[in-house]
């Protein structure tokens, strides 16, 4: 069964198109080799909770987060263990569970690699070393942070490829330089993995680039694998149903296409819902790892753990504050990303076909964030939650590159003028993410903005080379250091 949607309407490519797309894609490819010595393999936080599920199944063989609570860093412990390691009463669910509300789709994605680590460590256990086979150690810390930096590159790889079926090769890949160091993604792809926000842009990436390629028309087995990727992407993250809002679109104009005054084919609209059903049943199936997690944890497979529905800003979003607050405003902490959203508002009238369910995804997801109580992300850079946005990011960056350099910038200063450019936001941003990551400015809540700018200028300078050369030789004693920062900071408020 065949369904006609519509065509992309792409660039066409020619050999030296497609000469540059495969330069741009080796040159991402080398720089992300050169960046893996960076990732640091620790477990804090949301991502106890993530990684939990990897580790309790493969080394308990159940959903028993006990030895998870007792090995998290200091902060995690000091609000959920009481005196004796033992986990508070009140962090049991009413199935005898620890709660865990985390969501089980970054485990799904870590196996491959925890599995290769734990037969690594169960084999050279066999030939006398004293690595503990226990889920903790360094080989699977180390395979999971690996995972997460690779499916963070992933999601640039992707969002590279289809950038470049819209613009020139080298505006993607500026683009696609610009994401990787100018927006929230590098906290979560390299300093804190155990999360789970690179592998949302992963998933998320995969499942609009396969929706993008099939869209001239897509047989059942392909509607079948758009449903398969969907139920991947809202088991990473919850609030990637919102992306769906871009098939929804689609399907919208189908419907209507199908069933205007002017054409009315019954058969045509029939076979489309049949198409639409499949996929969502199949998303539905690829979801049980969700549902069964919530049933064993909560008793109830629709139990997300997080807060209730009816206690969200339904009346009252955080439009402004979600963009423009100094805390973890989206536009404010990461100003790159006005030019990316400008640039997929331009996308969405150059190529409306695809343009306006790209930018309908964006949007839904967009207000969706705003009606979230915590849409700040509490311990944030940035506003985490829209690094599950990257790809969307990369292609608007890119479109908005093109334009500025056919509008304001002409002949062969363009690039290097524009490469410039994009060069200070990610400057500003590696200054800004050290002085998250260092506490010189709050993880949590407000900041003030004249002290951020004055510390860019004044305590950036003097402590970066100090800290660096830590974190490349001393990293844990600096995680230490950090989290004990982390820890007095929240106290004094």
């Amino acid at each position: 069964m065949n369904t006609p949607s519509h065509s992309p309407s792409p660039v066409t490519k020619n050999h030296t198109g497609d000469a540059g797309t495969r330069r741009a894609t080796l040159a991402l490819c080398i720089l992300f080799v050169l960046s893996v010595p960076l990732v640091n393999p620790w477990v804090r936080g949301d991502g106890v909770g993530y990684y939990a599920f990897a580790r309790a199944l493969l080394i308990e063989r159940r959903l028993d987060f006990t030895e998870d609570y007792t090995h998290a860093n200091e902060k995690f412990r000091e609000s959920r263990l009481e005196e004796g390691n033992r986990p508070r009463s009140h962090f049991f669910t009413s199935t005898g569970h620890l709660e865990n509300h985390f969501s089980v789709g970054p485990a799904i994605l870590w196996s491959p690699f925890l599995l290769a680590a734990h037969a690594g460590v169960l084999a050279a256990r066999a030939m006398g070393s004293s690595v503990k086979p226990d889920g903790f150690s360094a080989p699977y810390r180390i395979a999971m942070c690996f995972a997460t930096a690779l499916y963070g590159f992933l999601a640039l790889l992707i969002s590279l490829r289809l950038a470049c079926r819209y613009v020139e090769w080298k505006w993607a890949l500026l683009a696609t330089l610009g994401i990787w160091g100018a927006s929230s993604l590098p906290v979560y792809m390299y300093f804190n993995p155990s999360w789970s926000h690179a592998h949302s842009a992963f998933a998320v990436a995969v499942f609009l680039m396969y929706w993008h390629e099939t869209r001239a028309e897509r047989s059942l087995r392909q509607w079948v694998l758009l449903g398969i990727l969907a139920g991947l992407m809202l088991n990473v993250y919850y609030a990637n149903a919102l992306v769906l809002a871009a098939p929804g679109v689609e399907a919208i104009s189908e419907y209507a296409r199908h069933l205007g005054p002017r054409y009315r084919n019954w058969k045509s609209a029939a076979q489309l819902l049949a198409a639409h059903a499949a996929s969502a049943a199949v998303a539905f199936v690829c979801l049980l790892p969700t549902f069964a997690t919530r049933w064993i944890i909560y008793g109830n497979p629709f139990e997300s753990g997080y807060v209730s529905l009816r206690d969200w800003l339904w009346t009252s979003p955080a439009l402004l504050r979600v963009l423009f607050s100094s805390d973890h405003g989206l536009f404010s902490w990461t100003p790159v990303l006005v030019l990316a959203t400008t640039g997929l508002v331009l996308f969405a009238i150059q190529r409306p076909k695809v343009g306006w369910p790209i930018f309908a995804a964006a949007m839904s997801f967009y207000l969706f964030i705003a009606c979230y109580p915590d849409w700040d992300g509490l311990s944030s850079y940035g506003n985490r939650f829209f690094v599950s946005l990257t790809l969307l990011f990369v292609l608007g960056l890119a479109v908005f590159l093109q334009k500025l350099a056919s509008v304001l910038v002409r002949g062969q200063i363009a690039f290097p003028f524009c490469a410039t450019f994009i060069g200070l936001f990610v400057a500003w941003n590696f200054g800004f993410m050290f002085q998250w990551g260092t506490h010189l400015v709050p993880a949590r809540g407000s900041i003030d903005w004249s002290e951020m700018v004055r510390n860019q200028f004044v305590a950036v300078p003097r402590q970066l080379g100090e800290d660096l050369g830590k974190y490349v030789f001393h990293r844990s004693a600096l995680m230490k250091s950090i989290e004990r920062a982390d820890i007095e900071q929240t106290k004094a408020k």
